[in-house]
C-alpha cells in the first residue's frame, strides 16, 4: 500500500486518540509531534476526559479493532517502555468479537479439509462455544464418538490483518522517526515482533504443531496437561483438538468449591514456568487464565490444563543463559554478576562501567529483600531493572517480550491462587536444579556425540580452506596483504593445525569408542583392563596435539 493511500488511515488512527484525549500520553512519549495539529479540529468527550490516561487509551484501541487489541496486549509488557499505570490497564484488554454465522464455519471447514461436514464429524454445532479475532470455536463430535473441538479462522481474517499491519508499520516508522530514544525503544523490532506472532496464529497448523510440541514435553505429567491434537481433521484454516473440562485457573470461589489444593497448584504454575523457559526452551505465551484451566478432577494433586497454543514463545541459547544467570544473581543478590552480564550479553555498550551499573542495580533491588520474600514481585524487579538499565544505554531485546508477558501472567496467576505464595523461594531451587543438569559434564558429552559426525566431516575439508585462503592472500585477493616470510609461516602453521585436527579427532573418536566399550563391556565381558587401554590411547591422542603446541 502506498504511503498516499495509507494516509487516510493514519489520520483515522490519530483522530481516534485525540478524541480519547490520550494528550498527555502523546506528550510524553514525543511519538506523534506532527499529528498534534488535529487536536484544534475535533471534538473532545468531556466523560472520556474525567477517566484515567490508562483507561482512555484501552478505550481507544478497542474502538480501533481487534488487531489494535492485540497490539496493546503486547505494549503491556514493555513496562520499561511505557507508565505502569497504563500497562496495567493494558493488561485488562480482551479480544472478544461477534461471531461470525456458522453456516460460513462449516464452509470453510468443508473447503479446507476437501469433505462434507457429515463425513468429517458425527457431529457439528454451528453455535461457537467462544469468538476471538482471528477465529472462532465450535463443539464438534468425531466419528468413534470423541468429544472434540473446531477452531476456524474468520473469513477474509488474512486480507484484515494485512491491512492493519501495513498501518502498524507507518506507525512504527513514524515512532522511529520522531522519538528521541528510537534507538534504544527499536519499535521497527517491536512490530516484527507483532506481525511475526498474527502470521504465526493466521495458520491453525503452527498452532497444532505447538500444542504436539508442548503435550510431548510433559507427557504424562502430574503438573500440565495439553489436549490431542488430530491431525486427520486439521487444515490451515482448521484445527480440531481434544475437547476438555476444566475451572479457569483465576476462578478462586469454583477452585475452593472444587477442593483444589490451591497452595500447591500456585507453586506448580511457578515451577512449570521455569521448565517450559529453562528446561524445554518452548513455553505457552499467552497464559492468561482464559487459556489456562485447572483439572477438576485432581484436588489433592492439582495439575493446568493448557488451551490456545497460537503464541509459544522460545529464547536464542545465549539469551537463554544470560537470562538464567541473571534470575540465579538475582536471587542471591549478587549486584556486581548482574551488572556483569549485562555487559557480557551486549545488551549495554561496552563502555558503560560495571561498578557504576552494579551501584544502580543495588539501588532498585535492595528496597526489595527488606521485605518478606512472600511479598517481593518478581515481575516487578525485573521491570525496575530494565527501567534503570535504559540510563545506561540498554538496548531492548525484542525476543524477550513473550517472555516479560508470560512471567507477568505467571506471577499474578500464582498470586491469585496463592496470596502468601513465596516465588523466590519456589523458583530458585528449579532453576538451579535445570541449569545444574543442562550444564553438567553428561549433557557436554551429549552434545559432543551429536557433533562428532559433524566434525569428523569437516576434518578432511580444512586443509582445502586454509590453501584456497593462502592462494588468495598470495594474489592478493584476500582482505590482508602478507609478504613470503609471512605466508610461509601461515603454510606451516596450516599443515600443523591440520594435523592437530585429525589426530585430535582420531582421538575424540577413540574416546567415543571407548564410552561404548566401558557401558557395554560387562555385558560382553570385555576385559577391564582392554577398556582403560582404549581410554589412555584416546587420551593421549586427544591431547598431545594441544600439549605440543603449548611447547
Amino acid at each position: 500500500m502506498t504511503p498516499l493511500r495509507l494516509l487516510p488511515r493514519v489520520l483515522h488512527v490519530a483522530a481516534v486518540l485525540v478524541r480519547y484525549r490520550i494528550d498527555d500520553l502523546i506528550d510524553e512519549q514525543h511519538a506523534m509531534r506532527p499529528l498534534r495539529w488535529l487536536r484544534a479540529l475535533l471534538p473532545r468527550r468531556r466523560r472520556t476526559a474525567m477517566l484515567p490516561r490508562g483507561v482512555r487509551l484501552r478505550l481507544a484501541l478497542t474502538e480501533l479493532g481487534p488487531i489494535w487489541v492485540k497490539a496493546g496486549q503486547v505494549l503491556s509488557t514493555r513496562r520499561d517502555l511505557i507508565p505502569e499505570d497504563v500497562a496495567d490497564e493494558l493488561a485488562h484488554l480482551q479480544d472478544q468479537v461477534a461471531p461470525f454465522p456458522g453456516a460460513e464455519a462449516r464452509a470453510i471447514v468443508e473447503e479446507s479439509l476437501g469433505k462434507p461436514i457429515g463425513e468429517l464429524y458425527a457431529s457439528f454445532d454451528e453455535a461457537p462455544l467462544a469468538s476471538a479475532s482471528i477465529a472462532q470455536v465450535h463443539p464438534a463430535r468425531l466419528p468413534d464418538g470423541r468429544e472434540v473441538v473446531v477452531k476456524v479462522l474468520r473469513p477474509n481474517i488474512v486480507a484484515n490483518v494485512r491491512r492493519n499491519l501495513e498501518l502498524l508499520d507507518a506507525l512504527a516508522r513514524l515512532v522511529q522517526r520522531w522519538h528521541p530514544q528510537a534507538d534504544k525503544i527499536r519499535p521497527r523490532d517491536l512490530f516484527d515482533e507483532v506481525a511475526k506472532t498474527l502470521h504465526n496464529e493466521l495458520n491453525l497448523q503452527n498452532e497444532g504443531a505447538n500444542a504436539s510440541l508442548l503435550r510431548r514435553n510433559f507427557d504424562d505429567s502430574d503438573d500440565l496437561y495439553v489436549p490431542q491434537i488430530f491431525w486427520s481433521h486439521t487444515g490451515e484454516k482448521v484445527l480440531t483438538m481434544e475437547r476438555v473440562h476444566g475451572i479457569p485457573a483465576d476462578d478462586v470461589i469454583a477452585l475452593e468449591k472444587a477442593g483444589i489444593d490451591r497452595r500447591r497448584l500456585a507453586e506448580k504454575g511457578v515451577r512449570l514456568f521455569y521448565e517450559q523457559v529453562f528446561r524445554d526452551n518452548f513455553f505457552h505465551a499467552d497464559a492468561h487464565p482464559g487459556n489456562i484451566w485447572v483439572d477438576p478432577t485432581r484436588t489433592r494433586d492439582p495439575r493446568f490444563i493448557a488451551l490456545d497454543f497460537g503464541i509459544m514463545g522460545s529464547l536464542p541459547d545465549q539469551d537463554q543463559y544470560w537470562l538464567a544467570e541473571n534470575f540465579i544473581a538475582m536471587f542471591e543478590r549478587n549486584y556486581r554478576r548482574i551488572a556483569e552480564l549485562h555487559l557480557e550479553a551486549g545488551w549495554m555498550p561496552r563502555h558503560i562501567r560495571v561498578d557504576e551499573l552494579e551501584a544502580a542495580v543495588r539501588t532498585v533491588c535492595e528496597p526489595y529483600f527488606t521485605r518478606p520474600l512472600s511479598e517481593i514481585s518478581l515481575a516487578e524487579v525485573v521491570a525496575k531493572l530494565f527501567s534503570t538499565a535504559r540510563k545506561f544505554e540498554l538496548t531492548l531485546q525484542p525476543q524477550l517480550i513473550l517472555l516479560q508477558k508470560t512471567l507477568l501472567n505467571v506471577e499474578g496467576l500464582g498470586r491469585q491462587l496463592d496470596p502468601d505464595i513465596d516465588i523466590w523461594s519456589v523458583a530458585q531451587p528449579v532453576l538451579k536444579r535445570i541449569l545444574a543438569d543442562r550444564y553438567s559434564a553428561r549433557h557436554a558429552w551429549r552434545e559432543i556425540r551429536k557433533r562428532i559426525p559433524e566434525w569428523l566431516r569437516i576434518a578432511p575439508l580444512i586443509p582445502e580452506r586454509i590453501h584456497d585462503a593462502l592462494e588468495a592472500l598470495a594474489e592478493g585477493n584476500g582482505p590482508l596483504q602478507f609478504g613470503e616470510r609471512e605466508l610461509e609461516h601461515l603454510r606451516v602453521l596450516g599443515r600443523e593445525t591440520q594435523r592437530r585436527i585429525l589426530v585430535a579427532t582420531f582421538g575424540g573418536a577413540l574416546l567415543v569408542g571407548a564410552g561404548l566399550v566401558f557401558a557395554l563391556g560387562d555385558r560382553y565381558g570385555i576385559w577391564p583392563p582392554i577398556v582403560l587401554t582404549i581410554v589412555g590411547i584416546a587420551s593421549f591422542a586427544a591431547a598431545w596435539p594441544w600439549k605440543r603446541a603449548k611447547e
